[in-house]
């Protein structure tokens, strides 16, 4: 047998591997260099141009239709996007707004012009109703404005000069609470940017641009309105102060009550009184009852002017009444007492009611009382006849007080608002007690020179940068007491904003009508507005905390809402 050639065989096998890879390389070449051109070519876009597009629809054999000549051609037919203002870039970090329409914009072609030499024209005038002009504003007030929740946006309108927009919005704060809405409109220059789209050049104040103003409800003018040189009245569509009614004696009889009569508390001091009323409506709450409540506040001489208690205050100055009714079962006493009169003379059968004299009658004795009137009733010397009392010992285990229930006026609100605006948000605060606490050297040795002028500069140095809007929460009666930091920052105090309660005020207009008269902007509301503000700042120095190593003197109830006296409040509230 021959053996096989040992010489040729490596050979021939050799040269089928190096055929396979030749074929194999050329393949892979082939590959990279079809992928290459799939990646790199561009095929010609039938839509690039406004003649390509006009070609693609008009050049129809044997068409049975007539072709519509006076379609409007956009930005997106011609691929101009770039060139509109309206097309403003990251629209995606501000919330869209329903109420916009997209612009149109006019053919360059039509004009004579030639697209590749369009450029942006800063002379021409804006159109504030274009959509990128709202897009830019809100860009703006993100940037700008970290402090507050901007909820709703209304179209901008035209301001008093060219390219200027007045734009009006509603927002909350993001320290208060409650989601209370508050209303501004302000000015804006508008300006291109170097690829055409808006920009802010400058934005005015707070209420400045009043072109985008809501109109408010308007009063007619009483006689005594006119002898009295009151201006005119508006009211404010976002508070509802009216007095719920029963309506007809069924409903009336068909109600529970849990009513208060006057004890101690009336003409106390507000914490007292604010303390006194929860406990009622908390114990209300826990009877599954409706609260008799009587809307007169007797004021402490505290907070008056002629330091003297005054009577006759109403509720609703000082609290939201409209959250109140929304968060509480209650109803007003003179109604309650209309209606139940009525009652007494169309009836011959008497309600049955239930006289409590004491407070040590609890209300878990009373949970099972089927009467429909539970009068409480508090004759009894001070401090028997505290309505907080009733709440005390083995009762606060039961009775919760509605804390929630109970928010400040959001008339005094809106000048807190104001205020922090003027400001723009952005502001250091310091408070600073003095008044009797300063004179007072027994229990307060070091306050006076802890919060004399020199000091106060010295340690606020240390503190706030120089330059800020400084606004000072305090009870010093002196208003050139703080000229010293002057020197140093913008300062800012509560009586630089006496028109927003002056005889020409919103706030003036709208007591006046709530109270049939003129109404003082008193103590308390001076203290609720100081202090609210003070809680707006971005830096806040206190008094006891970081001016002065002498100590309060006041106990602090701990609050979980949006209240009138809270834990950190109280310490400007017993200043004054």
């Amino acid at each position: 047998m021959k053996e096989p050639n040992s010489t040729t065989d490596p050979i021939g096998q050799n040269l089928i591997k190096l055929i396979s890879n030749v074929c194999f390389s050329v393949f892979v070449f082939t590959v990279l260099v079809i992928t290459v051109i799939a990646i790199t070519y561009q095929p010609p876009d039938p839509w690039e141009s406004s003649r390509a597009l006009t070609r693609v629809f008009t050049d129809v054999e044997n068409a049975t239709f007539q072709i519509d000549t006076s379609v409007l051609k956009t930005g997106e037919d011609l691929g101009m996007v770039a060139s509109s203002p309206a097309a403003a870039p990251g629209e995606a970090d501000v919330e869209p707004s329903d109420s916009q329409n997209e612009p149109v914009v006019q053919n360059p072609e039509e004009k004579g012009l030639n697209l590749s030499s369009v450029t942006c024209d800063d002379s021409r005038l804006v159109n504030c109703s274009d959509r990128g002009v709202l897009m830019a504003i809100k860009r703006f007030n993100l940037k700008h404005f970290k402090s507050i929740v901007f909820l709703d946006y209304q179209p901008p309108v035209n301001g008093s000069n060219a390219n200027e927009c007045d734009v009006s919005w509603r927002f909350r704060n993001r320290k208060e609470k409650s989601w209370r809405r508050y209303r501004d409109f302000r000015r804006f220059r508008i300006g291109y940017t170097d690829d055409c789209s808006y920009k802010i050049v400058a934005a005015r104040g707070w209420h400045s641009g009043v072109n985008a103003r809501r109109p408010r409800t308007r009063f007619n003018a009483t006689r005594s309105d006119r002898t009295a040189r009151i201006s005119p009245s508006y009211r404010d569509d976002d508070i509802n102060d009216t007095i719920p009614v029963l309506g007809s004696d069924l409903a009336f009889r068909n109600g529970k009550y849990l009513y208060y009569s006057r004890g101690g508390d009336y003409c106390k001091n507000m914490n007292h009184y604010i303390w006194s009323f929860l406990c009622a409506l908390g114990e209300a709450q826990y009877l599954n009852r409706t609260f008799v409540m009587d809307l007169s506040v007797c004021l402490a001489s505290t907070y008056t002017s002629s330091k003297k208690d005054e009577e006759g205050k109403d509720f609703r100055f000082y609290f939201d009444f409209e959250h109140l009714k929304e968060s509480a079962s209650i109803v007003e006493e003179d109604e309650f007492l209309k209606d139940w009169k009525r009652w007494e003379k169309n009836h011959k059968k008497k309600i049955p009611v239930r006289k409590v004299p004491t407070y040590k009658v609890t209300p878990m004795q009373l949970k099972r009382d089927k009467s429909p009137i539970i009068w409480r009733q508090f004759d009894t010397p001070e401090p028997e006849n505290y309505w907080y009392r009733v709440c005390e010992s083995r009762a606060a285990n039961h009775v919760q007080r509605p804390w929630h229930a109970l928010y400040k006026s959001k008339r005094l609100m809106n000048i807190v608002s104001e205020i922090s605006g003027q400001m723009d948000w952005d502001f250091d605060a310091v408070h600073v007690v003095r008044g009797e606490k300063a004179q007072n050297k027994e229990m307060w040795p070091h306050l006076d020179d802890d919060t004399s002028p020199d000091t106060l500069l010295a340690k606020l140095q240390g503190i706030v940068q120089p330059w800020r809007n400084l606004y000072v929460a305090t009870n010093e009666a002196f208003y050139n007491y703080f000229d010293r930091l002057r020197s140093h920052y913008k300062v800012h105090l509560l009586d630089d904003y006496k028109e927003l309660w002056g005889n020409t005020s919103e706030w003036y207009n709208e007591t006046t009508v709530l109270n049939g008269k003129p109404v003082e902007f008193d103590g308390y509301m001076r203290v609720a507005v100081d202090t609210e503000v003070f809680y707006r700042a971005k830096t806040q120095v206190e008094t006891f905390y970081n001016l002065t190593a002498d100590c309060k003197d006041v106990t602090f109830y701990e609050i979980k809402s949006d209240l009138l006296f809270v834990s950190r409040t109280l310490s400007i509230s017993s200043a004054s």
